[in-house]
C-alpha cells in the first residue's frame, strides 16, 4: 500500500533529535521561570535595602553637616571674639596668658618669655591655642565631615545587604548575623587603628554593642509578630 506524503499531518514534530529539544525546552522554561520568581522574590528585599541604604547615608550626611557647622560657627566666633579683644585691650590679654602659662606649671619669668615671644609671632593663634584650644587654621568642614559620614554608612550596610540578597532563606539569618559582627569588627579595629588605642578592646566594645543592638532588635521585631526574611 502507497502511502501518500501529502496526508502527513506536517504540524507533528517527526524530526530527529526531538527528546533533546524538548529537554532544552524543558530546562529554559524551567530556568526562565525561577529567574523570574527569584528576582521578583528579592526586589521588596533590594528596594526597601537600597531605600535603608540611601535614607541613612542622606540622613547621616545632613546631621554631620549640620552639627560640625554648629561647631565650625562657634569656632569662628570665638576667633572674632578673641581677636577683638586682642584689638581693644592687648595688655590684657597678655597678661591673661602669662596667667595661663603659669597655671601650666611654668614660672612667672619663663610665662612671661613664652607669652612674648608667641605674641609677637602670633598673638591671636597663641590665645586661640592656649585659651581656647583653637587652630585658626584648621577650623572643622562640615563638608568634609558629611561625605566621611556618607561614605561610612555605605560601606558599612553593604555587606548585611548583600548577605540578605543573595543567601537563602533558612541561612541568611545567621549569616546576616555574622556578616554584621564582621563589619563592626572592622570598624573597631580600624577606629582603633587611627586614634592609636588599643585595637581589640575596641574591637570587643563595638561588637559587644552591636551584638546587644541586633538582639534587641529581633527581639522587639518578634514580640511584635515582624516576619524574618
Amino acid at each position: 500500500m502507497t502511502v501518500d506524503d501529502s496526508s502527513q499531518h506536517l504540524d507533528e514534530p517527526h524530526r530527529a533529535g526531538l527528546a533533546q529539544r524538548l529537554n532544552w525546552l524543558r530546562a529554559g522554561v524551567l530556568g526562565a521561570n525561577d529567574g523570574i520568581v527569584s528576582t521578583a522574590g528579592a526586589l521588596p528585599v533590594l528596594l526597601a535595602g537600597s531605600a535603608a541604604l540611601v535614607g541613612g547615608a542622606i540622613s547621616m550626611a545632613l546631621g554631620e553637616y549640620v552639627s560640625v557647622s554648629s561647631q565650625r560657627d562657634t569656632e569662628h566666633a570665638l576667633i572674632e571674639k578673641e581677636r577683638g579683644e586682642l584689638a581693644t585691650d592687648p595688655d590684657a590679654e597678655f597678661i591673661e596668658l602669662v596667667g595661663l602659662f603659669e597655671a601650666r606649671g611654668l614660672s612667672r619669668e619663663t610665662a612671661t618669655l613664652a607669652a612674648s615671644e608667641l605674641t609677637e609671632k602670633d598673638a591671636p593663634a597663641a590665645h586661640l591655642a592656649v585659651e581656647l584650644n583653637i587652630d585658626q587654621d584648621d577650623v572643622v568642614s562640615p563638608w568634609h565631615a558629611a561625605l566621611a559620614s556618607a561614605v561610612a554608612f555605605i560601606l558599612g550596610a553593604l555587606l548585611p545587604m548583600a548577605t540578605i540578597l543573595f543567601l537563602p532563606h533558612p541561612e541568611r539569618i545567621i549569616w546576616t548575623f555574622a556578616a554584621t559582627i564582621f563589619a563592626l569588627a572592622i570598624t573597631g579595629y580600624v577606629a582603633a587603628w587611627i586614634g592609636g588605642a588599643r585595637r581589640w578592646r575596641a574591637v570587643l566594645r563595638t561588637v559587644i554593642g552591636g551584638a546587644l543592638a541586633l538582639g534587641a532588635t529581633f527581639l522587639v521585631g518578634s514580640l511584635f509578630g515582624a516576619t524574618v526574611l
